[in-house]
This record gives C-alpha cells, sequence and structure tokens, in this order.
C-alpha cells in the first residue's frame, strides 16, 4: 500500500484558544460573548472551539437581559444533543448554569410525532425555556406552527448551519427565512464549514447581511491547544477490496473513528455487516459484547490489549450504544475504536479520538472537514491528530488519478484555512470505450480498469 503525505503541521500550544478568563469563556467563546446582542448572529468557528458552550452564554444573557422569552437549540442528529445538556457555568465564573427540563431535551429517544407536539406546546407555554431538538423536528414542528408571530422574542439557534439553504426546496431553509422575516426571533447559526458543496448558498446575500459574523480560524484553535502539537493528513492506495489492504492502515494502539464507505459507492461490499466482521477480524479476536451496553470487547492481535469497541453500523444494538456513547463515555478508557457508515461526523463528541480512518472517496469536502473535526479535539491523551483516507486506486500509473487524488487533498487542505472555498468537481470514471477521454478543466476523469 502506498502513502501520501500531503500535510503535516505543527503547532506552538500556547494554550491560548483553551485558557479561559474570568466568565470561564476560553477566546472564541469570549468573543462570541462580545457580540452577545446582535438580533443575528453568525459563529464560523472549527469543531472543537468550543460553540456549543458560547451559544449557552449568549442564550442565557438574552434569557436575563435581552427580553428574549425562549430559547430553541436545533442540531442536525439526535447523538448531539449531548453537547447541550446540563453543563456547570457558575462555577468557572459565568453568573448562572446552563440547565434543560428533561421533558423539552428532545434528543432522547422517544416517537417522532410526540417530539412534534411537544415542540409546538413549547412555543406555546407561559414557562418552558429552553428547547433542544433536532433540524428535523423543527422543520415538521414549524408546519403546525401557524403563525410566525410565535416566535417573537424566542432565540432559535441552528447548529451545523450549512445544513440550510437558500434554495426554495429547502424547508429548513424556508422555515429559518420565513421567522427571520416574520418575526422579532433571535437567531444564531453555528457552523465548523460555512460552505455546502453544492451550487446552493447557505443564506441570500441579503439575508446574510443581517448577521453579525465572528470568524475563528482552524490555525487559531489548533496553535492554541494545550497538548496537540501536530495533525497529518495522508491517503492510502489500495488495489482490490478494502478489506484485505485495511490492517495496514488501521492502526489500533490509537483510539481511532473507522469510516466505512456507502453501500452504493464502488469501494463497498454491499455487505456493509461482512464489512463489521472483517473490521472485527483485522482488530483481533472478539472476546464478549457487553449485553448492557452494546460494546465489544476485541483482544488485539497487536499488542494482546483488550479493546472495547462500538459498532454504530448494525442497526440493531445501536440505540444502546449510542446511550453508552452519549452517557458513559467519561474518559479515554471508556472507548477505543468506534465504526460507523453515516454517523459520527459532524456535531460527534469524542475528544480522545486520535484517528480518523475514511475508506472511499467523499465528494462532500464538508462530509471531509467535519469528520477531520472529530480528532482534532484538545486531549491529554494526544500530541498528534491523524486523518487517513483510504483510496481505491483504479491505475497507479495513471498521472490523471494521481492529480485529481492530490487536487482534492489540496481542497480538504485549503478548507481548514479558508473562510470557503469549492470542491473541485472531479468525478473519477472507468474507460470503457476509445472514444472517452477525459476533460481537459476537470470534470469526468476516465480511468483504464
Amino acid at each position: 500500500m502506498e502513502n501520501k503525505n500531503v500535510v503535516d503541521v505543527k503547532y506552538h500550544r500556547t494554550g491560548q484558544s483553551t485558557n479561559t478568563n474570568d466568565l470561564g469563556m476560553r477566546e472564541m467563546q469570549a468573543h462570541v460573548y462580545e457580540h452577545r446582542n446582535s438580533q443575528y448572529l453568525l459563529v464560523k468557528a472549527p469543531p472543537a472551539s468550543g460553540k456549543s458552550r458560547a451559544l449557552m452564554f449568549v442564550a442565557l444573557d438574552k434569557l436575563a437581559n435581552q427580553g428574549v422569552k425562549k430559547v430553541v437549540v436545533a442540531v442536525p442528529e439526535r447523538s448531539i444533543g449531548k453537547s447541550f445538556q446540563n453543563t456547570d457555568l457558575a462555577k468557572y465564573g459565568f453568573y448562572e448554569d446552563w440547565q434543560i427540563d428533561s421533558q423539552y431535551d428532545l434528543t432522547l429517544p422517544g416517537g417522532s410525532d410526540s417530539k412534534v407536539q411537544k415542540f409546538v406546546d413549547f412555543i406555546n407555554s407561559p414557562t418552558g425555556k429552553i428547547l433542544i431538538c433536532t433540524h428535523a423536528t423543527l422543520r415538521f414542528a414549524y408546519d403546525k406552527i401557524d403563525d410566525d408571530h410565535k416566535f417573537d422574542n424566542v432565540m432559535l439557534a441552528i447548529d451545523e448551519f450549512h445544513h440550510v439553504s437558500s434554495d426554495d426546496s429547502s424547508v429548513l431553509g424556508s422555515a429559518l427565512k420565513n421567522i427571520t422575516h416574520n418575526s422579532t426571533a433571535h437567531i444564531l447559526a453555528m457552523t465548523g464549514s460555512y460552505f455546502r458543496g453544492d451550487s446552493a448558498p447557505i443564506l441570500s446575500p441579503e439575508d446574510e447581511q443581517q448577521f453579525d459574523k465572528v470568524n475563528y480560524t482552524y490555525y487559531e484553535q489548533l496553535d492554541g491547544y494545550k497538548y496537540l502539537k501536530s495533525f497529518g493528513i495522508d491517503y492510502k492506495l489500495y488495489q482490490g477490496a478494502y478489506l484485505s489492504a485495511l490492517d495496514q492502515a488501521l492502526d489500533v494502539t490509537k483510539k481511532t473513528i473507522i469510516h466505512i464507505p456507502s453501500v452504493n459507492s464502488s469501494e463497498s461490499t454491499k455487505d456493509k455487516l461482512n464489512e463489521v466482521d472483517a473490521i472485527f477480524d483485522a482488530i483481533g479476536e472478539v472476546v464478549d459484547q457487553d449485553q448492557t451496553t452494546g460494546i465489544y470487547s476485541i483482544r488485539s492481535k497487536v499488542d494482546n490489549r483488550v479493546l472495547r469497541v462500538a459498532d454504530l453500523v448494525t442497526e440493531e444494538g445501536r440505540d444502546r450504544i449510542q446511550d453508552y456513547l452519549r452517557e458513559q463515555v467519561n474518559s479515554a478508557d471508556d472507548l477505543d475504536i468506534l465504526i460507523a457508515l453515516g454517523m459520527a461526523k459532524e456535531g460527534f463528541d469524542w475528544p480522545w479520538a486520535e484517528q480518523a480512518l475514511t475508506i472511499g472517496y467523499r465528494r462532500s469536502l464538508t462530509e471531509i472537514v467535519q469528520i477531520i473535526g472529530r480528532v482534532t479535539r484538545d486531549s491529554s491523551n494526544k500530541t498528534h491528530a491523524q486523518f487517513t483516507n483510504m483510496i481505491e486506486q483504479p491505475d497507479a500509473k495513471d498521472g490523471e488519478v494521481q492529480y485529481a487524488v492530490n487536487s482534492i487533498l489540496k481542497a480538504i487542505t485549503a478548507s481548514l484555512l479558508m473562510e470557503q472555498v469549492l470542491a473541485p468537481e472531479i468525478h473519477l470514471k472507468a474507460r470503457k470505450h476509445k472514444k472517452d477521454k477525459s476533460s481537459s478543466n476537470g470534470g469526468d476523469i476516465f480511468v483504464r480498469g
């Protein structure tokens, strides 16, 4: 297997981005708090910079001092709700703790219909203060609320804001536009990657102009860490099935998130459960599975340690594992390897993760940036973070393939440094006929094999 290291960055570990001020705020959070009186605020900051707690500081100030009566926090998926659970703030210097009434935490298990009704009840309630829900719940509940003025004096915070689109077909985008234009709602938008990877902008230019903006770069975040001192991006080219080359890319001594390819991709074997079994074999020998948490114990073939492994690919028992990840993973010893397909990307919080091993091409640059963000959190168990992409190699001698791969990796790198970057429109296709020609401006690249 060939290795291509395209990024190897060293940082100064100044501690500046993780040190706190007298109110218990980190550097980025203090920047956001300076804009707490803005009605519309857009926060662009990398994963692990503390956006969740920044939201808490602003929301509590709006409830206490700005006439806001309710706060709604919308996240893309239930697992991210953990980031907004009850949080001690007063003991670090702030004047109030962040407290959630459990009946209004709609990211906990439960039926979608009842959650939508609970959202509507919350908006109409004279007493409810803070609600956490998914983007989907917000969309469905908005359809049941007949008057945008119900959002008067409500703060609507949307996490992972790049899910919003100004396109008329976007339900979430249309709801946000209507609430903004037709009510006195306050809007807090947060994202680590302010681009969608398609042609639709997140906000129209007219709407975006209304937002005050706080930008915090990857470099500011990583250079100011206490523990993490280096970050690397590499890709490994393999031929044949990826499972046969997995043991050359997987380092079981590192806390690792493995993202297997989509079943619709050429890299997939089309049998995701068998792929999980093969990954287990690459790790070592299965000892047992905890029936309460769903976590597997696997004895490593490398150093004979018993590793704790979570399988988020298999549907059966997934809720147990998500509950474990949400409630019981509180130290580096609680988990060693996590295997996922469509989960554990944006907003997923496992600060001890050292390596993201992603298998197959990812055409969404936003998705890659989010995966990278899972391992670039500062933690005492690591000094280096690594993103590794296993990529199928159609023809090792084909210069166009090498150029395409390098272009993709360069775009990933650029996206960590720039506020917005467009993904290169490169599509690798098998050449079936001699007349198939690669386009000179990028586009489709045909390869033999």
